[in-house]
C-alpha cells in the first residue's frame, strides 16, 4: 500500500488567487527562459562548429548526433512521459511502476549506446568517423539521464531545477566549442569534448532520480509521499504502457532530425550540413510549444482529464486557435530573418540553407497548433490513437523523402517536413474535436482570462 502525508510545500496552494497566479507565470517563465537559453546556447555551438569545420565534418557531425537523437527514445523507453501519466493519476500509488522502468531505461541506453559504438569499430575505431560515432555513444546515455531526472523534477514541481538540469549540458558543449574555436579542434576532438560533457550530465542526474527509487519525496499537488510496499506491473504491462510513448517519440524525431540523417547517409555530408541549419532553427523554435505542453502543462492535463472539462476545452482554445496564430507571427519572423542572417551568421557557403528556411518555416504553425491538441490526446485516454496518426505521418514523410529528394536536393526535404506536419495537424485536431471538445461549448479568452485570474 501507499501512503501519503500532505505538507505546506507539495499540498495544492490555500493562496490568494493572484498570489498562485503569480506564481504559475513565474514557474512557467523560468522554464521559458531556460530554454531561451538552451536554444542560444545549441544555435550558437552550431554556428561556431560551422565555422570552424570543414563543411563535410560539420555535416558528418550533425548526422551522427541526429541519428542519436532520432533513436533516444528507444533507450528512455517512454519512462519520463509514462510517469507523468501514472503520476498523474494514481499520486503515491505510481511508485510501484518506478524501479522496473529504470531498469528498462538502463538496458535499453546500455543497449543502444554498444550499437552506436559497434557501428564505430566496424567502421574503424582508427579513423575519424568510427572514433567519432564510438566517443558520442555516451550522449544516448546522457539523454536518457536527463530526460528522466527532468521528468522527476517535473513531478515534484520543482521548475527551477528542471531549467537548471536543461541549461548545464548546454554550458559544458559551449566550453568544448570554446575550444575548437581557440585551439582549434578537429571534429574528432569536439566528439571528444562532447563524450565528456554527456558522463558529467549522468552524474549529475543520478542525485535528482535517487528519491523517487527510495520511494520517498514530494510530489505536486500531493506533499510529502511514501511510497510503502507497491505492487510493481508485470514486464508485459510495463512494456505495453510504454511502447505508445516510445512510438510517438520516435516519430516525432524522426520528423525532426530524419532528413538529415537521410541526406547525410545518402546524398552527401555538405548536403547534410545544409539542411541541419534550418533544422536547427526549426528545433529551437518548437521548443516554445514544448516548454507549455509537455514540461508545464502536461502533468496538470493527466489530472484535469479526471475531473475538470473546462478546463481542459479551455487548453483546447489555446493550444488549437492561440497557438497557430502565435505560429504564423513566428514564422514570418523566421522566414524573412533567415534569409538574411544565415549567410550572414554561418557564412556565404550556406546561402542554400537560407532557401531551405525559407520554405520549411511554414511548418512552424502547424506544429504549434498540433502540439496543443496533441497533448489533450495524451492526457484525454486517446494516446494510442495520437501515436496511430503520429506513425501514418511518419510515413508521409519517410514517402515523401523517397519523392522529393531525388527532384529538389535538400529543398525537397524542407518541403516534405511541411506537408508532414499538415498532415499531422488534420489527423489530431479531428481527433479532439471529436473525442475531446465533442460538441461542448469552448469558452473564449474572456472566460479563459477570468478563469486563471480565480484559480491562478
Amino acid at each position: 500500500m501507499s501512503a501519503s502525508v500532505a505538507d505546506e510545500a507539495g499540498a495544492p496552494s490555500s493562496a490568494p488567487p493572484h498570489t498562485r497566479l503569480r506564481r504559475t507565470a513565474l514557474s512557467l517563465g523560468v522554464l521559458a527562459l531556460s530554454q531561451a537559453g538552451v536554444t542560444l546556447a545549441a544555435f550558437g555551438t552550431q554556428v561556431v562548429l560551422a565555422r570552424v569545420l570543414p563543411l563535410a565534418e560539420f555535416g558528418f557531425l550533425m548526422t551522427v548526433l541526429s541519428l542519436i537523437s532520432v533513436t533516444a527514445p528507444i533507450a528512455v523507453a517512454g519512462v519520463p512521459e509514462l510517469w507523468l501519466q501514472v503520476f498523474g493519476r494514481e499520486g503515491a500509488g505510481a511508485f510501484g511502476w518506478v524501479r522496473r522502468s529504470l531498469w528498462m531505461v538502463l538496458g535499453g541506453s546500455v543497449a543502444l549506446s554498444a550499437v552506436l559504438a559497434g557501428w564505430g569499430l566496424l567502421e574503424g575505431a582508427g579513423t575519424t568517423h568510427g572514433a567519432v560515432r564510438i566517443m558520442l555513444a555516451s550522449v544516448v546515455l546522457a539523454q536518457s539521464a536527463a530526460a528522466v531526472a527532468a521528468s522527476v523534477l517535473q513531478l515534484q514541481g520543482r521548475y527551477t531545477a528542471v531549467a537548471v538540469l536543461q541549461l548545464l549540458p548546454q554550458l559544458g558543449r559551449i566550453a568544448v566549442v570554446g575550444l575548437a574555436w581557440w585551439l582549434p579542434l578537429p571534429v574528432s576532438g569536439v566528439a571528444l569534448g562532447y563524450a565528456a560533457v554527456a558522463l558529467l550530465t549522468v552524474v549529475t542526474c543520478v542525485p535528482a532520480i535517487r528519491p523517487f527509487w527510495r520511494g520517498r519525496t514530494r510530489l505536486e499537488g500531493h506533499g510529502l509521499v511514501e511510497a510503502g510496499s507497491p505492487v510493481p506491473p508485470r514486464w508485459g504491462a510495463l512494456a505495453a504502457a510504454a511502447t505508445p510513448f516510445v512510438l510517438g517519440n520516435v516519430f516525432y524525431l524522426l520528423g525532426m532530425n530524419g532528413g538529415t540523417v537521410v541526406i547525410g547517409e545518402f546524398l552527401s555530408r555538405e548536403s547534410a550540413a545544409l539542411m541541419a541549419v534550418p533544422m536547427s532553427v526549426l528545433a529551437a523554435v518548437y521548443l516554445i510549444p514544448r516548454v507549455v505542453f509537455q514540461q508545464f502543462l502536461l502533468g496538470k492535463l493527466h489530472r484535469w482529464a479526471r475531473s475538470d472539462n473546462e478546463a481542459i476545452l479551455m487548453a483546447y482554445r489555446i493550444g488549437s486557435t492561440g497557438m497557430i496564430t502565435f505560429g504564423v507571427l513566428v514564422a514570418a519572423i523566421v522566414a524573412v530573418g533567415g534569409w538574411f542572417a544565415i549567410p550572414l551568421v554561418f557564412g556565404e557557403q550556406y546561402q542554400e540553407s537560407a532557401v531551405i528556411m525559407a520554405v520549411i518555416a511554414a511548418a512552424i504553425p502547424l506544429r504549434f497548433a498540433g502540439a496543443g491538441v496533441a497533448s489533450l490526446l495524451t492526457s484525454g485516454g486517446l494516446l494510442r490513437r495520437k501515436v496511430v496518426y503520429q506513425g501514418i505521418a511518419a510515413l508521409v514523410y519517410v514517402a515523401g523523402l523517397a519523392v522529393t529528394l531525388p527532384l529538389y536536393g535538400t529543398t525537397g526535404g524542407a518541403i516534405t517536413t511541411v506537408v508532414a506536419e499538415a498532415a499531422l495537424l488534420i489527423l489530431f485536431w479531428q481527433e479532439v474535436v471529436r473525442h475531446v471538445v465533442a460538441g461542448a461549448d469552448v469558452p473564449g479568452w474572456a472566460q479563459i482570462r477570468k478563469r486563471l485570474m480565480r484559480d491562478g
